[in-house]
């Protein structure tokens, strides 16, 4: 018979090793547990779900606690103002910020007349300096993010299979990119490797 301690270090040991050895793929996110908030914000705010989908996996990569350099919070990344004026109480709560971040895009939309790109620029780098520029501002974070979320909302199949990976990709000046968009992918079209 083996003495219970020994069973219980036998045991610690085991889980220690197999937590060790399980990938950083099984701390993914579970984009799942968010449909049902996207969907009814979508219902309630008439927005395609397919953009609040797009939105959130550009902004937040579905962590709802992210927080941004500049203080954006949630799954939408919301600026504290924003929140503040959508009458957010809590940014890190799931529905809340899903539901803020929706009227927030489809103000956005009503203001640009349906002008998906100035209302994913705007969204992202606020609607006075696309008023400013006229289209989309030349800052390439905002052209990158409205490339970005237009490539996924394009981008064909069910948004909760998109993949969570992250890319390198070594341009040929040398410089490094990381993305969650695979080499290759435009429009949802592979054109290889």
């Amino acid at each position: 018979m083996t003495c219970p301690r020994a069973r219980w270090l036998r045991l610690l040991v085991f889980t220690c090793t197999l937590a060790a050895a399980t990938p950083a793929v099984a701390q993914t996110r579970d984009h799942d547990a968010f449909s049902w908030e996207i969907a009814d914000a979508a219902d309630r705010h008439g927005v395609p779900e397919r953009l609040i989908w797009a939105i959130i996996r550009v902004e937040s990569g579905f962590d709802h606690r992210a927080v941004s350099r500049r203080g954006a919070r949630g799954l939408m990344q919301l600026m504290p103002a924003t929140a503040e004026r959508l009458g957010v109480r809590d940014v890190f709560n799931p529905r809340e910020n899903i539901d803020a971040g929706t009227r927030h895009l489809r103000a956005m939309m009503l203001r640009f007349r349906y002008d998906l790109r100035l209302a994913i620029a705007a969204y992202n780098a606020g609607e006075k300096p696309v008023l400013a520029h006229g289209g989309v501002p030349p800052y390439p974070e905002t052209r990158q993010y409205v490339t970005q979320v237009l490539r996924l909302y394009n981008t064909p199949g069910e948004p909760r299979l998109w993949r969570n990976e992250l890319y390198r990709i070594v341009r040929p000046n040398g410089t490094v990119v990381y993305t969650n968009i695979a080499f290759g992918q435009v429009g949802g079209v592979s054109h290889g490797r």
